[in-house]
C-alpha cells in the first residue's frame, strides 16, 4: 500500500510519504501540478501506446499493482533504516563549470547532478531532464531536498540547441526550471506526448514545444532527438500514466549520445542499440533502486547491462546519472557508483564518475570523490 501510493503520487519512491509528506505538500503551489488528464487526452489519444486514459509500458510493470507482502514488510525496514545510510557523510565536492568553448565537442557530458546533464555532440549542445530547484516537489517548504548545490547558476548556461525532458516525475521535469529556461534560452522543448501540455499550462509559447511518441524524431540542422521507449511511469499528484515517458537518442553527423532518463532494465535497449547505435556514449540512470520497485528502476549492474545493449565496449563511454542529488531510495547514499564501478570493471566497460557540474569527455579520468 505505501509504495503503490508513493508512485502514483509521482514522486519515485515510497521514502517521500514519511511524516505526512503529501498533505503538507498540497500546500504547495497548485500551479506546479500541470494539465490535468482530461487536458491531456487529446494530445495522448494519437498514441497506440495510450489505452483506456493511460500510457502503458512495451512489458509489463508491476508498479501500481498490490505489493508481495514480504517486499512490503523489506522496504519498511529499508525506509525504517535510511535516515542513518541515506546522506553522504560530509559536503559534496562541487566542481567549477568549465568555460564555454564556442565549438562544443564531438561527445562529451556536463553533469550537474541528479538526471541533469548538457549534452554535446558533433558541435551541438542538448540540456536534459534540468532541475534547479532546491526540492524535486510541488512544494517549496517540503519534500526531497538537494544534498548540493547547484554547480552553476541557470543564466550562466551556455546556449543550448534543445531542451530534452525524459517524464513529468518533479525530479525531471521542474515549474521554475522551465520558465526561467524559457526566459534565459531561445531552444525549443522537445518532449514525451502529453508534457508539451504541462508546458503551455506554464505559459511556454506553443511554437516552442515540440511532442513526441516513442520512435518519432525532430531535426535541428545536423542533429536527429530521437524518443524512445522507457520502462516507467508518470504522474504529479493523483493523476497517473497520462504523459508518456522516455528515453532519447541525440544523433549527429558522425557521433551519438543516449540519455535513459529514468528507467527500469527493459529489453527496448537491445532494440534501440540496433537501430540507432551504436552509442558514442550512454547516461545511464544508477540510483533509486529497490526491490520493491525493481522493473521500474535500473540498479547499477542492470545500467552495465544496458550500456552493452547499447554501445560497442571497445568505442564508448558510460557516464551515470540519477544518483547522489536527492535521497528518493533507502539504499545509501554511495552504493549505487560503487556497485557501478564494479559491474563495470567486470564487463570492460569505461566509466567516468564526474563531480557535479564537471565536463567529461571520452579521454576524462576521475577521482573517488564520493568517498569523503
Amino acid at each position: 500500500m505505501v509504495v503503490r501510493t508513493a508512485l502514483r503520487f509521482g514522486f519515485g519512491t515510497a521514502s517521500l510519504l514519511a511524516g505526512g509528506w503529501v498533505l503538507r505538500a498540497l500546500q504547495g503551489t497548485p500551479a506546479s501540478l500541470g494539465a490535468t488528464p482530461a487536458e491531456i487526452a487529446p494530445v495522448a489519444r494519437r498514441s497506440p501506446h495510450y489505452k483506456e486514459g493511460k500510457f502503458l509500458n512495451l512489458e509489463a510493470s508491476s508498479s501500481g499493482l498490490p505489493m508481495d507482502r514480504e517486499l512490503q514488510r523489506k522496504l519498511l525496514r529499508d525506509l525504517a533504516n535510511a535516515p542513518s545510510v541515506g546522506k553522504p557523510p560530509g559536503p559534496i565536492p562541487l566542481k567549477e563549470p568549465p568555460k564555454v568553448d564556442p565549438t562544443p565537442a564531438d561527445a562529451a557530458a556536463n553533469w550537474y547532478g541528479h538526471s541533469s546533464v548538457l549534452i554535446e555532440v558533433d558541435g551541438y549542445r542538448v540540456l536534459a531532464d534540468p532541475v534547479w530547484s532546491e526540492r524535486c516537489s510541488p512544494s517549496r517548504t517540503v519534500g526531497p531536498q538537494r544534498l548540493h548545490d547547484v554547480p552553476l547558476l541557470l543564466e550562466a548556461l551556455p546556449a543550448v540547441d534543445a531542451v530534452v525532458i525524459s517524464h513529468d516525475h518533479y525530479d525531471h521535469l521542474d515549474i521554475d526550471t522551465i520558465i526561467a529556461l524559457a526566459r534565459t534560452q531561445r531552444a525549443p522543448f522537445v518532449v514525451p506526448l502529453g508534457i508539451g501540455v504541462h508546458l503551455r499550462k506554464w505559459g511556454i509559447p506553443k511554437n516552442r514545444i515540440v511532442e513526441l511518441d516513442w520512435h518519432e524524431s525532430h531535426r535541428i540542422g545536423d542533429l536527429t532527438l530521437v524518443c524512445t521507449p522507457a520502462r516507467h511511469f508518470s504522474g504529479r499528484l493523483f493523476s497517473r500514466d497520462s504523459t508518456l515517458w522516455s528515453s532519447w537518442v541525440i544523433s549527429g553527423p558522425q557521433h551519438k549520445a543516449f540519455f535513459g532518463g529514468d528507467t527500469g532494465y527493459t529489453k527496448s535497449f537491445t532494440d534501440i542499440g540496433a537501430e540507432y547505435g551504436p552509442f558514442d556514449l550512454t547516461l545511464l540512470p544508477i540510483g533509486a533502486y529497490h526491490p520493491a520497485f525493481a522493473d521500474i528502476h535500473m540498479n547499477p549492474e542492470e545500467a552495465v547491462r544496458a550500456h552493452l545493449d547499447l554501445a560497442d565496449v571497445d568505442n564508448s563511454l558510460m557516464v551515470p546519472i540519477h544518483w547522489a542529488t536527492f535521497r528518493l531510495a533507502p539504499h545509501p547514499w554511495a552504493e549505487p557508483v560503487e556497485r557501478l564501478l564494479k559491474a563495470a570493471e567486470l564487463d570492460r566497460v569505461r566509466t567516468v564518475v564526474p563531480i557535479p557540474g564537471e565536463r567529461v569527455v571520452p579521454d576524462s579520468t576521475y577521482e573517488p570523490w564520493w568517498r569523503l
